[in-house]
Protein backbone atom coordinates (compact mmCIF):
# COMPACT_ATOMS: atom_id res chain seq x y z
CA UNK A 1 0.00 0.00 0.00
CA UNK A 2 2.82 2.58 1.04
CA UNK A 3 4.96 2.39 -1.94
CA UNK A 4 8.10 4.46 -3.41
CA UNK A 5 5.56 5.28 -6.15
CA UNK A 6 2.57 6.83 -3.79
CA UNK A 7 5.02 9.14 -1.96
CA UNK A 8 6.71 10.29 -5.16
CA UNK A 9 3.02 11.19 -6.50
CA UNK A 10 2.09 13.54 -3.59
CA UNK A 11 5.50 15.13 -3.53
CA UNK A 12 4.88 15.99 -7.43
CA UNK A 13 1.54 16.96 -6.90
CA UNK A 14 2.33 19.10 -3.93
CA UNK A 15 5.72 20.49 -6.18
CA UNK A 16 3.11 21.26 -8.94
CA UNK A 17 0.65 22.84 -6.64
CA UNK A 18 3.78 25.30 -5.22
CA UNK A 19 4.98 25.89 -8.48
CA UNK A 20 1.53 26.99 -10.00
CA UNK A 21 0.95 29.45 -6.96
CA UNK A 22 4.60 31.04 -7.20
CA UNK A 23 3.67 31.52 -10.94
CA UNK A 24 0.66 33.03 -10.97
CA UNK A 25 0.34 34.56 -7.49
CA UNK A 26 0.65 38.11 -7.75
CA UNK A 27 1.26 38.97 -4.29
CA UNK A 28 4.38 38.49 -2.75
CA UNK A 29 3.47 36.27 0.27
CA UNK A 30 1.43 33.82 -1.51
CA UNK A 31 4.89 33.71 -3.96
CA UNK A 32 6.57 32.60 -0.91
CA UNK A 33 4.17 30.19 0.24
CA UNK A 34 4.03 28.51 -2.88
CA UNK A 35 8.03 28.49 -2.80
CA UNK A 36 7.81 26.49 0.83
CA UNK A 37 5.79 23.89 -0.70
CA UNK A 38 8.69 23.20 -3.28
CA UNK A 39 11.00 22.66 -0.57
CA UNK A 40 8.61 20.53 1.12
CA UNK A 41 8.21 18.19 -1.67
CA UNK A 42 11.56 17.98 -2.12
CA UNK A 43 11.93 16.87 1.59
CA UNK A 44 9.07 14.43 0.81
CA UNK A 45 11.53 13.11 -1.73
CA UNK A 46 14.39 12.90 0.18
CA UNK A 47 12.29 10.84 2.87
CA UNK A 48 10.97 8.87 0.95
CA UNK A 49 14.54 7.73 -1.14
CA UNK A 50 15.59 6.99 2.45
CA UNK A 51 13.07 4.74 3.21
CA UNK A 52 13.10 2.74 0.14
CA UNK A 53 17.08 3.04 -0.38
CA UNK A 54 19.05 0.12 -0.11
CA UNK A 55 20.22 1.37 3.97
CA UNK A 56 17.65 2.89 6.21
CA UNK A 57 19.13 2.72 8.70
CA UNK A 58 21.86 5.07 7.56
CA UNK A 59 19.71 7.84 8.47
CA UNK A 60 21.02 9.69 5.64
CA UNK A 61 17.58 11.03 4.09
CA UNK A 62 16.61 12.42 8.19
CA UNK A 63 19.63 14.24 7.72
CA UNK A 64 19.09 15.78 4.50
CA UNK A 65 15.26 16.95 5.12
CA UNK A 66 16.68 18.43 8.64
CA UNK A 67 19.37 20.49 6.52
CA UNK A 68 16.89 21.69 3.69
CA UNK A 69 14.23 22.56 6.47
CA UNK A 70 16.73 24.84 8.49
CA UNK A 71 17.67 26.29 5.05
CA UNK A 72 13.71 26.48 4.06
CA UNK A 73 13.36 28.63 7.66
CA UNK A 74 16.44 30.93 7.10
CA UNK A 75 15.07 31.58 3.25
CA UNK A 76 11.47 32.29 4.62
CA UNK A 77 12.69 34.35 7.70
CA UNK A 78 15.36 36.62 4.46
CA UNK A 79 12.14 36.35 1.93
CA UNK A 80 9.68 37.86 4.97
CA UNK A 81 12.39 40.65 5.70
CA UNK A 82 12.74 41.43 2.28
CA UNK A 83 8.86 41.94 1.34
CA UNK A 84 8.26 44.15 4.64
CA UNK A 85 11.20 46.29 3.56
CA UNK A 86 9.63 46.38 -0.02
CA UNK A 87 6.01 47.41 1.79
CA UNK A 88 7.52 49.54 3.75
CA UNK A 89 8.87 51.31 0.55
CA UNK A 90 5.89 51.05 -1.67
CA UNK A 91 3.31 50.23 0.32
CA UNK A 92 2.19 47.15 -1.74
CA UNK A 93 2.72 43.58 -1.56
CA UNK A 94 1.84 43.11 -4.92
CA UNK A 95 4.95 42.00 -7.43
CA UNK A 96 3.44 43.90 -10.45
CA UNK A 97 4.21 46.78 -8.78
CA UNK A 98 7.01 46.70 -7.37
CA UNK A 99 9.15 47.05 -10.25
CA UNK A 100 11.56 49.71 -9.37
CA UNK A 101 14.39 49.00 -7.09
CA UNK A 102 15.14 52.78 -7.05
CA UNK A 103 15.50 54.72 -3.83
Amino acid sequence: MNSLQSYLLLSSLLFSIGLAGALTRRNAILVLIGIELMLNAANLNFIAFWRFGPAPAALTGVMFAIFSISVAAAEAAVGLAIILAAYRHSKTTDLDQMNSLKG
